[in-house]
């Protein structure tokens, strides 16, 4: 997959590695600014079963 996507990228070697370094910092600013907030009411890490009651230890 990765070498599909290096032979399609426009330019020399310089150019290429230049295009897919923007090409993850844009993807990875897509996934911070979009899809992990979307994400996050649905995934359980607030959901937490230890609180400290009856049966803590002390010490």
């Amino acid at each position: 997959m990765y070498g599909w996507i290096w032979r399609h990228l426009p330019g020399n070697t310089l150019v290429r590695a230049v295009v897919s370094l923007l090409l993850v910092v844009g993807i990875v600013y897509l996934l911070f600014t979009y899809v992990f907030p979307w994400a996050e009411p649905l995934l359980p890490f607030g959901d937490v079963t230890v609180d400290g009651g009856d049966g803590a230890a002390t010490g």
